[in-house]
This record gives C-alpha cells, structure tokens and sequence, in this order.
C-alpha cells in the first residue's frame, strides 16, 4: 500500500510555462506543497482544474480555469479523467490517499 497525496492547484500562477510545482505561487498551495512532502509519501499529484492529475515535475503553460464555475456535469466529467489517469499511478482500492484539496476537488473522486 502506498501513501499518496492529491494537492489542489491554484488560481494565481506565474505567468510563464514552468514545473507543475513552481507553476501555483498562492500561500496555500505552497504551504499545501511543503506540508504534503513532509508527510513522506510514496507519490504527490496536484489537481488541475485544466490538466486533471499532474507530476510535480510535469511543464505546463499557465491557464485560466477553475472547478468553482463548472456545471456538476462537467465536474463529474474532470473527476473521470482524474480517476482514469490516477489508475495509471496507484492501486485505487489499496492505496492510501491523502486529500488537500476543497470540497469541489474531492467530491466525485471520493
């Protein structure tokens, strides 16, 4: 069983492609970052509003889209893409996953 952590991502983000990791400038993502490494997990994904499960390593160009304005249609759809791609990373029924990430994240991949 492996310890997994899901950190949302962030409304405010520099303006110019970068590591997933760097890309999130808000203090609580980065606090939400630095707190999920020193729980010394096998694995630490960010959840995208646009790129749905994301390596901290992963490049990525800045985006403009959030779950905050998404119809329950189109947040069920972005928690499948998450689900299929997280399938891919770890054992959905034996992992342990450790969630920081609001409500509207967490819902449907519950």
């Amino acid at each position: 069983m492996k310890k997994i952590v899901l950190v949302s991502c962030a409304s405010k983000k520099r303006n110019h492609r970068a590591k997933a990791r760097d890309l999130y400038t808000s203090p609580l993502f980065v606090g939400n970052l630095r707190f999920a490494e020193s729980l010394k997990p096998d694995s630490i994904f960010i959840l995208s509003a646009k790129y749905g499960l994301l390596e901290l390593d992963a490049e990525i160009e800045p985006y403009d889209l959030t779950l905050n304005h998404m119809s329950p249609a189109l947040l069920r759809a972005w928690a499948g893409r998450v689900t299929d791609q997280l399938r891919r990373k770890a054992d959905l029924l034996h992992d342990h996953f450790v969630f920081l990430a609001g409500d509207k994240y967490r819902k449907h991949l519950l």
